[in-house]
């Protein structure tokens, strides 16, 4: 569960900056979120999640998922009492999806709205 509404967009060229040593050749950083201490990055060829691990975060897993491996994704919006909006991503041959939470400071469609652009090519 995502704490205190930390979650944001993080600006594409920052994050292109930051994760230049995970990018391929000519890779481009279309949007990023930050949510609490992990960070989503959409980019043209695959989508990068980059989970930070333990006490103090210096133990980084990058979670590398090309676009045509997503069979199906969901998003559950925020309601009255629930605050925070989930992204769940089906990956081929996976039985249960990788979930991300966000807070009301991410706009959960435009989250959706990125990941349709990128797995509908």
């Amino acid at each position: 569960m995502a704490l205190f509404g930390n979650a944001h967009t993080v600006d594409p060229a920052k994050a292109q900056q930051d994760y230049a040593r995970l990018l391929g050749h000519g890779e481009q950083v279309h949007a990023a979120f930050l949510l609490i201490r992990d960070t989503i990055l959409f980019t043209d060829r695959r989508l990068i999640l980059v989970d930070k691990q333990g006490i103090t975060g210096k133990k980084t897993e990058y979670h590398s998922i090309p676009y045509r491996s997503i069979s199906h994704f969901a998003v559950e919006t925020a309601g009255h009492f629930d605050l925070d909006a989930e992204l769940k991503i089906w990956i081929s041959g996976a039985p249960t999806p990788i979930q991300k939470t966000f807070t009301k400071g991410v706009d959960i469609y435009e989250v959706q709205a990125i990941l349709t652009q990128f797995v509908a090519r």
